[in-house]
């Protein structure tokens, strides 16, 4: 009976970790100009207006995030900053928030290395606010920065998708180079395991964020910001 147990744990292991992990269902995306969508399935941990050098997510003691922290670049203009947790049971396919062309792709390693999500994680499973409580993180872990450059309300719009990584993961990809023009809602990257993706925007005149802490949002599909 016990080793009956192990197999069929072991079995749902794996088809969890080689077969269903790599899921990528067809999503509805919104006409063209709905609106900023989400890069990343999972549970919203945090929404900020930001000044690049303020620190307005206090992790712990000793420890907060700026936007230069978050996305390691010289951003010298307020942003909308909304943050994305991933567990192991949310489609990991990335998506493009916004049509436009991909100005830069920089990958950052870890300070010094990846250190685990549990906590977010235990924190929005309980409904914990707020979620980034103890989460060092999302100022330390290795990441991907991909830069986009669109047009939004016929106005010129930068955005930042901020793919990091967990101690787990295997691999931050994106399917994409530099220069490419992408659409919204497109897959172009995905993070294997659990992680988290952050959306950084440049804030236009009579911009409404849609989302709030604690929402669940699926990539390519929900509206966060119009």
């Amino acid at each position: 009976m016990v080793f009956v147990c192990l197999a069929a744990f072991a079995s749902l292991y794996l088809f969890w970790r080689h077969v269903w992990f790599f899921r990528n269902p067809e999503r509805t995306i919104p006409a063209e100009g709905s609106g900023i969508l989400s890069p990343a399935d999972g549970t919203v941990v945090y929404v900020k207006q930001m000044k690049p050098r303020e620190s307005v997510i206090n992790i712990k003691r000793g420890m907060q995030a700026t936007l230069n922290d978050i996305t390691r670049e010289d951003i010298n203009h307020p942003k909308i900053l909304i943050g994305i947790f991933m567990s192991p049971f949310n489609v990991h396919y990335n998506r493009i928030p916004v049509s436009g062309n991909i100005a830069f792709i920089h990958h950052y390693p870890a300070l010094p290395r990846n250190l685990c999500m549990f906590s977010m994680h235990l924190r929005t499973l309980l409904k914990r606010v707020p979620f980034y409580k103890n989460s060092a993180h999302i100022v330390l872990n290795e990441r991907t920065v991909t830069k986009i450059e669109g047009v939004y309300r016929e106005k010129p719009l930068s955005c930042y998708v901020v793919q990091i990584a967990a101690k787990s993961v295997a691999g931050i990809d994106v399917f994409k180079s530099e220069g490419s023009r992408v659409k919204a809602g497109e897959v172009f990257g995905m993070i294997r395991i659990g992680s988290q993706v952050d959306l950084v925007v440049t804030p236009l005149e009579a911009m409404s964020i849609k989302v709030r802490p604690g929402q669940k949002v699926k990539a390519g599909q929900t509206v966060l910001i119009v």
